[in-house]
């Protein structure tokens, strides 16, 4: 018995503009957020702390990315660092 031809499905071009999917991500307070985060993350891969695909995440103990002293950083499991909800009302435990 001959099966029926699924019909094609038809090619779009994506838009990566600001306008649209990712403008959080893209504006310039969230930049310099992220690049304070993976700037922590790089202190302690140099101080011998965290590799590269451990598993751990570099957390912050006040929560502000940009405070990279060497007090205010920890290591601490993905599962841990992420378990606890980020808005006005949460706080870190």
């Amino acid at each position: 018995m001959p099966t029926a031809k699924k019909p094609k499905a038809k090619k779009t071009k994506r838009n990566y503009t600001m306008s649209g999917e990712g403008k959080y991500d893209k504006s310039p307070e969230r930049k310099k957020a992220n690049a304070a985060r993976k700037r922590a993350r790089y202190k302690l891969e140099k101080a011998g702390l965290v590799k590269k695909h451990d598993g751990k995440d570099v957390d912050h103990k006040n929560g502000n990315p940009n405070d990279n002293s060497r007090s205010n950083l920890r290591v601490q499991k993905a599962s841990k660092n992420r378990s606890y909800p980020r808005n006005s009302k949460a706080g870190k435990k």
